[in-house]
């Protein structure tokens, strides 16, 4: 299954944030994808297999 998403897109995870948001702004794509919570402001980096593999959805498209 081919999910389609972009930079600044909104994506919900199959495991919510300590800080009980499930909102992810994606804000750096290549080999790796960085994402921030929209509740509490952290940052992660995964590595794009692993985004794509713990991505539900996304949530909000950013339009350009």
């Amino acid at each position: 299954m081919n999910k389609e998403y972009g930079m600044h897109d909104i994506v919900e995870m199959k495991k919510e944030h300590p800080c009980g948001t499930n909102r992810w702004k994606i804000i750096r794509m290549g080999m790796d994808i960085r994402i921030k919570c929209e509740g509490c402001g952290h940052s992660v980096l995964l590595p794009r297999k692993e985004f794509e593999k713990k991505m539900k959805k996304v949530l909000v498209k950013h339009e350009e």
